[in-house]
Order: C-alpha cells, then sequence, then structure tokens
C-alpha cells in the first residue's frame, strides 16, 4: 500500500512508523524539518519538507500513485484543505483527515470527506466509561488500538 500522511506529529509519525515497518510504501509530508526527528532513524519511508496544501509538494510525496491519504497537522483548515486535494485533485481512493472542531467534522462528513474527531472519539470513549464502566471502556479502547497502531492500548 502507498500511503501520504500530511503532519509530522505524534499520530502522523506513529502511524508512519507502523506502516512503514509493516512493509508500506509512506510518504511523510511536514512544513518543520524538524518533526521528522519524531520517526526515528531507522524510518524506512519518506520525507517532504513542505505544505501538505501544495500540489507541487504533494506530487513529491507520491500523492498521483497513492492508495491512501491521511492529513493530522494540528490545524483544522490545513487538513481539510489537503484532504479535499488528495480527494478531489488526485483521486486517492481512501482520504481520511482529522479534524478538531466536532461541528466542522460533522458538516465536512456530510459533504463526503471522511473525517474523524478526537473531541468526539474521546467524550464517546468517557460516556462509555461512566455508562458502563471501566471494562466496557477498555474494550472500546482496545478495538480501535488492536486495529493498527501500536502504543494505542
Amino acid at each position: 500500500m502507498k500511503v501520504v500522511i500530511v503532519g509530522c506529529g505524534r499520530v502522523g509519525s506513529t502511524l508512519a512508523r507502523d506502516l512503514a515497518s509493516g512493509g508500506h510504501d509512506v510518504a511523510v509530508v511536514d512544513v518543520s524539518r524538524r518533526a521528522f526527528d519524531r520517526l526515528g532513524d531507522k524510518f524506512a519511508g519518506r520525507v517532504v519538507l513542505g505544505s501538505g496544501i501544495d500540489q507541487e509538494v504533494l506530487e513529491q510525496a507520491g500523492a498521483a500513485t497513492a492508495d491512501c491519504f491521511i492529513s493530522v497537522t494540528n490545524g483544522d483548515n490545513r487538513n481539510i484543505m489537503s484532504a479535499q486535494v488528495a480527494q478531489e485533485i488526485f483521486k486517492i481512493p481512501r482520504v481520511m483527515t482529522r479534524v478538531y472542531d466536532p461541528i466542522r467534522e460533522k458538516v465536512y462528513r456530510e459533504m463526503g470527506l471522511y473525517t474523524y474527531c478526537p473531541t468526539v472519539v474521546g467524550a464517546a470513549l468517557a460516556r462509555t466509561f461512566f455508562d458502563s464502566g471501566p471494562e466496557e471502556a477498555d474494550r472500546a479502547r482496545h478495538s480501535v488500538a488492536a486495529s493498527g497502531a501500536s502504543g494505542g492500548a
């Protein structure tokens, strides 16, 4: 699988390391050269310095032939814009973006962009904990962690 990740913070770097160690072709885009330090010396993927809303930068990252794309910068607007470019311009089959604002997340999801909101996910987990107790909350948390990213449990 060929993956482009925009944003090399905690989520982006963890996902990039997991996918690359699993044999996937991974390119990570970030505006900060220092952000790539999170990937470590053993990272087998590629890094591209630049903005994830810049078409040329995304081309350098391999967006034209990517199977999957995720934008996880710390800005909702950048995430939404880069995901829209990936979906509309590059026609990447699987595009996902993180949106912190629950209202924006809902609006963009209704417009056809696959989004997730850590605020909503966290509140849902807390609600499960309050309603059903720690065992059920752990099951929910572990089912998400077991589906992919290491270190999430």
